[in-house]
């Protein structure tokens, strides 16, 4: 699935005349579509009103599953310029973002941030890439679209990454006090590598084996995790807001005292709640992580 999404990326040049013109024409705002709510909000904070900024996937959704309807599909491929995680998180947009590349529509990969051959798509867990990714988002909107490149803009943009910066140093500051021996991370899936790697945590296990949402674990690795959380004394496991935490509640009750803990990965959370912004997703995982493990 990267390999499909890579080749789709590598035969964009910079911009499509027709997009190009289309995005120039006088009083009319760029057609920006975003694939997950996560970068949508992300987006959305750099573009401000200058531009129309929409979001493919609702809150709740899984973007490993994912599927457009054929109107979303539709607004992708008349687009100005469509971005996307990549790295296989959208596999249902797969098609769909082959198809945009085909029209003409400029494509912008999240991941292309990453070092080469990275395979977790994951980034966004991690708020110094995230940064990263901002900031080339950024780039890429003022070169291929340059009506959004105003000093608003450039203000906007420079706000934005002091937040993330800003966030960075708070999630270091919420996670200090956990103890090494506890800074352990059992989660529905493998999504907390970044995350993991940035902080100081080491990935013990996942219920559902590897990166994505759609494998399906085994019995036998059930229990093998399960005496593993037991033997190491994991006082939590992590669940999604996206996705069931049957399994994951099953795992937990193989260990004594072990908390279920729901964290937002895949999508932001409703709106209203801690979790309805990147920042304050990232928060509020961290602070969840802090209670639990601490």
């Amino acid at each position: 699935m990267r390999t499909v999404l890579a080749l789709a990326l590598a035969v964009l040049g910079p911009a499509a005349c027709g997009t190009e013109d289309h995005a120039a024409e006088p009083g009319r705002r760029p057609e920006v579509v975003v694939s997950t709510n996560i970068l949508g909000d992300v987006v959305q904070h750099l573009v401000g009103d200058d531009g129309r900024v929409q979001v493919l996937m609702p809150v709740g959704a899984d973007p490993h599953d994912f599927a457009p309807s054929a109107r979303q599909a539709q607004t992708v491929r008349e687009a100005d310029l469509l971005v996307v995680n990549g790295l296989g998180l959208e596999a249902g947009l797969v098609d769909t973002i082959e198809a945009a590349a085909a029209d003409g529509v400029v494509v912008i990969a999240a991941t292309d941030v990453l070092e080469p051959g990275s395979a977790d798509p994951h980034l966004f867990t991690d708020p110094v890439l995230m940064a990263d990714a901002a900031e080339l988002i950024a780039r890429r909107l003022a070169a291929e679209l340059p009506v959004l490149d105003t000093p608003a803009f450039r203000e906007r943009v420079d706000a934005y990454l002091a937040d993330l910066s800003a966030l960075h140093q708070e999630v270091r500051a919420l996670l200090a006090p956990i103890p090494p021996a506890r800074r352990l991370l059992v989660t529905n899936h493998e999504v907390f590598g970044y995350f993991a790697a940035r902080y100081g945590f080491e990935v013990l296990g996942a219920v559902v084996p590897g990166g994505s949402t759609l494998a399906e674990p085994s019995a036998a690795d059930l229990a093998d995790l399960a005496a593993l959380i037991v033997a190491k004394d994991v006082p939590a496991v992590f669940a999604d807001t996206s996705s069931s935490s049957r399994v994951v509640e099953a795992l937990a009750a193989e260990g004594s005292s072990v908390e279920v803990v729901e964290l937002y990965t895949e999508s932001l959370g409703a709106p209203g709640t801690d979790g309805d912004t990147y920042l304050g997703m990232v928060r509020t995982n961290a602070e969840r992580i802090a209670a639990a493990l601490g």
